[in-house]
């Protein structure tokens, strides 16, 4: 795991009998809803298979970004801009939220000429985001001997601790009364007359009128039992963390084969920028004709080094209906360990560029799972054929509008 440890949220012992939602998944998109729907004075239980944030929601980047958004994307990053700067305070929390500013660099003209058409689309936004020339960017970044014709700065991106912010959003909807369930999976979802009426878990039955799927990277699975078809996919990138070293950037930076982000502690969370691991499983065929156009687009960015792995223990795994009173095959689910080889070369990547790296050694490392979906924004989906069924993707999915579809 790629930070000293996740902030523990020992979940309630009692379970509810009813409520208006149920959000199954305590991750940050989790934990996010059943803050909002608290604060709004509905009754809510969240639902997490294992612990709070212990997933991908722990294991990401870190970063608070607006810049190299899908345009699509950009009015709902301006608002979550705003709402992370003050949500600290919201919580009552240490969220370690910094507006520290994010660097993507140029290698070239071309790239130079494609960051300044997308810097187009934050006019009206009054956020701060410019081109910067390599002269530039060397007074930024001092030391640094980063081989670019500039680089998008934006300011107005910001930085967070990923084992802290999932905890302090879900304590905080338990201060506005929202049930927090750990190790409390949810089995299935109940109907009455084609609505939903409740969902079983392994601790019993919860009465409620609704239901919002935070699985991240397992909702695909989830919706099997179902008999909904959400094409979704993983895709893994590599996280390490460092040791804390002096006179390094505040801001986080995005090069031509990695990216680095400071850390609360003064360490650094150093990935790759260019690089995933790519499961090669059933839904690989399943969905091929769904994703070709994104795997064209990726080109060189993706490869599978994994795939005998990923398919001898994903592709005996039964995406359909399971016996609600044995454990969900989402309840085994877990993020898998990390390829060794790996570790080392990510770690060297900043070498060559930053002077201060000489002196970096690596402290933990994790693989970071991101689901991949069809079209790059995020969507808040009601299904028409479960009227309080909701879906909501992680938070650096590529997802569609549409939501999942039904099967049939």
């Amino acid at each position: 795991m790629p930070g000293p440890f996740v902030v523990p949220v020992h979940g309630d012992t009692e379970l509810p009998k009813e409520v208006d939602c149920v959000v199954i998944g305590g991750g940050i998109i989790g934990t996010s809803t059943a803050l909002e729907l608290a604060e709004r004075g509905l009754r809510v239980a969240l639902c997490e298979k294992g612990g709070i944030g212990q997933e991908q929601s722990s294991r990401n980047w870190g970063w608070v970004r607006i810049s190299r958004r899908d345009p699509r994307e950009v009015p709902l990053m301006a608002e979550a801009l705003r709402i992370w700067a003050r949500l600290s305070e919201r919580t009552g929390r240490d969220t370690g939220y910094a507006r520290a500013g994010i660097v993507f660099t140029c290698a070239d003209d071309k790239e130079y000429e494609q960051h300044e058409r997308w810097g187009r689309h934050l006019q009206g936004y009054q956020l701060e985001s410019r081109m910067i020339s390599a002269g530039e960017l060397r007074d930024l970044l001092p030391g640094s001997n980063l081989d670019v014709k500039g680089a998008l700065y934006t300011p107005a991106d910001g930085r967070a601790e990923p084992q802290k912010a999932a905890p302090a959003i879900a304590e905080a909807a338990r201060d506005r009364g929202a049930a927090i369930l750990t190790e409390c999976a949810v089995r299935g979802v109940e109907t009455t007359s084609g609505a939903v009426s409740g969902v079983v878990t392994e601790r019993g039955f919860i009465a409620c009128k609704a239901v919002v799927l935070a699985g991240g990277a397992w909702s695909n699975l989830f919706c099997g039992t179902l008999g909904l078809d959400l094409p979704q996919l993983k895709v893994m990138n590599t996280v390490l963390r460092t040791t804390p070293v002096e006179n390094g950037p505040d801001q986080a930076v995005w090069a031509n084969n990695f990216a680095i982000r400071k850390r609360q502690d003064g360490g650094y969370t150093v990935a790759s920028s260019m690089s995933n691991l790519v499961d090669i499983v059933p839904n690989s065929f399943r969905y091929a004709r769904d994703f070709l156009p994104a795997w064209r687009q990726s080109g060189d960015r993706c490869n599978s080094d994994w795939v005998v792995v990923s398919f001898t223990r994903q592709g005996c795994r039964p995406a359909g209906r399971w016996m609600r009173r044995a454990p969900s095959n989402t309840a085994a689910c877990s993020i898998p360990s990390l390829p060794k080889k790996a570790r080392s070369a990510f770690l060297q990547m900043p070498a060559r560029h930053f002077p201060f790296w000489q002196r970096q050694r690596w402290r933990s490392a994790g693989p970071a799972i991101s689901t991949s979906r069809r079209t790059p924004f995020p969507s808040f989906a009601p299904l028409t054929r479960f009227p309080a069924f909701m879906w909501r993707p992680v938070s650096q999915a590529m997802v569609s509008a549409s939501g999942p579809r039904q099967a049939g």
